[in-house]
C-alpha cells in the first residue's frame, strides 16, 4: 500500500543541513494497524505528515496505492489524498464556526458529493457514533473527547483506505483515550490501514507492530 525509500527530511540552518528524518525505508501493507514511538524530537510528527502528504521530504521515493508521489504535481497528490487518506490530529482541528454536522460534512464538499448523499453518509455516521443529539452544536460546546470523535467522523466520513492519528488522544483523558482507541481497533478489524503517532505504550499495543524512531531512524526491532 505504502513504501518509502531512503526518504531524509532535513532543514537548512545557518548553512547547515539539520536533519530530522535521516535515510528511511518502511513499507506498510494494507490492513496493518502500525504504531510509530519515540521520544519528543524524533521525527515522528514529521513522518507522519509526510506518509500522509502534508509534508514533502527533501529527498527519496514515496509510493503509495501503486503510484510515485514524488512525481505527482500538487493538485495529483491533493486528490490522492482526498480520495485515501483520513487525518486525526491530536488538537482536534475542528472549525469553530462550524457545527457537528458541518464540521463533518466538509471532506464531501471538498470531493464534490452531491447534497442529498452528503446528507445520508453525515447521518449514517452521526449514528455510528451515538451524536446524532449532537449534530447542531458547536465544537466550543463538547468536551474533548466528543471534539475528537467528531475529528474521527470527519476522517472517516469519505471511507479513507488509510486513517493516520497523531497523538489521537493526547488531550483525553485514560476513559476517552480507551473508548477512541477502541474504535481503531473495531475500524482496522474492517479493514482500515492505520498508522498512529504514540507516546503511550497502552496504545501502541493496540497495534499490529511497532516502529520506533529516535534521531529520525528507524530502530532495528
Amino acid at each position: 500500500m505504502l513504501e518509502l525509500k531512503a526518504v531524509s527530511k532535513w532543514y537548512n540552518i545557518g548553512g547547515n543541513k539539520t536533519y530530522i528524518l535521516k535515510d528511511l525505508d518502511l513499507v506498510i501493507r494494507e490492513g496493518e494497524f502500525v504504531s510509530i514511538m519515540g521520544p519528543s524530537g524524533s521525527g515522528k510528527s514529521t513522518l507522519l505528515n509526510i506518509i500522509g502528504m502534508l509534508d514533502d521530504p527533501s529527498e527519496g521515493y514515496h509510493y503509495f496505492m501503486g503510484k510515485a508521489v514524488h512525481l505527482l504535481k500538487e493538485k495529483q497528490r491533493s486528490q490522492l489524498y482526498k480520495q485515501h487518506i483520513g487525518f486525526v490530529f491530536q488538537a482536534y482541528h475542528l472549525i469553530d464556526e462550524l457545527t457537528v454536522y458541518e464540521n463533518i460534512e466538509t471532506p464531501l464538499i471538498y470531493q464534490n458529493v452531491k447534497s442529498s448523499e452528503r446528507k445520508a453518509m453525515v447521518a449514517d455516521i452521526l449514528d455510528r457514533f451515538q451524536m446524532v443529539g449532537k449534530k447542531d452544536l458547536f465544537p466550543s460546546q463538547l468536551s474533548g473527547g466528543q471534539q475528537q470523535l467528531v475529528g474521527i467522523a470527519r476522517a472517516l466520513i469519505a471511507s479513507p483506505r488509510l486513517l493516520l492519528a497523531d497523538e489521537p488522544t493526547g488531550n483525553l483523558n485514560s476513559k476517552q483515550g480507551e473508548e477512541i482507541m477502541d474504535i481503531f481497533k473495531k475500524l482496522n478489524n474492517d479493514g482500515v490501514t492505520i498508522i498512529q503517532v504514540t507516546h503511550s505504550e497502552k496504545n501502541a499495543s493496540y497495534g499490529s507492530h511497532i516502529i520506533n524512531l529516535l534521531d529520525g531512524r528507524i530502530q532495528p526491532s
